[in-house]
Order: C-alpha cells, then sequence, then structure tokens
C-alpha cells in the first residue's frame, strides 16, 4: 500500500507539472486538462487511499473526547499544576 501511494503521489505531482508545461508552452486548453487529471486523481483516488492507509488498525475511540477522556486531561492537568508549585 506505501509504495502505492507512492507511485500514485508521482503520477500526480507528473500530471500537474506536464499540465503547467503545456500551459507555458501556449497550448492551455491541453494544459488545463493535464492539471485536472492531476488533481482529480489527488482528491479523489490519492487522498482517501492515504487517509485508509493511516487510519487502519487504529482505535477511533482513543481520539474521541468521552467523558474517561476528560477526566484523564483534567487530572494530568491538575497533576502539572501541583508539580510546578
Amino acid at each position: 500500500m506505501k509504495y502505492a501511494i507512492r507511485i500514485l503521489f508521482t503520477a500526480v505531482v507528473a500530471l500537474v507539472a506536464i499540465g503547467y508545461y503545456y500551459k507555458n508552452s501556449g497550448d492551455h486548453l491541453t494544459g488545463d486538462k493535464w492539471v485536472g487529471l492531476g488533481i482529480l486523481g489527488a482528491s479523489f483516488i490519492l487522498m482517501p487511499l492515504f487517509i485508509y492507509h493511516r487510519w487502519k488498525d487504529k482505535k477511533v475511540k482513543d481520539y474521541m473526547l468521552t467523558e474517561d477522556n476528560i477526566k484523564k486531561m483534567r487530572d494530568f492537568n491538575n497533576k502539572e499544576k501541583t508539580d510546578k508549585d
């Protein structure tokens, strides 16, 4: 998965670079098409794959604000305040 994401990222950067090359050489319509394909690939293929890759095997509950987590944060902050005094 990691290598597929790297290859897709390289392809997206290449598509955008090719698009700007065409736009710089005067063919704006073709350049816009290549840049658009690169942005679409980044938005609808690369980003979801990257998010899935980074979040798999993680517990969502660890990142949610629950009563237990609020209590832990308060206890931690109170402990730091008493340690400074």
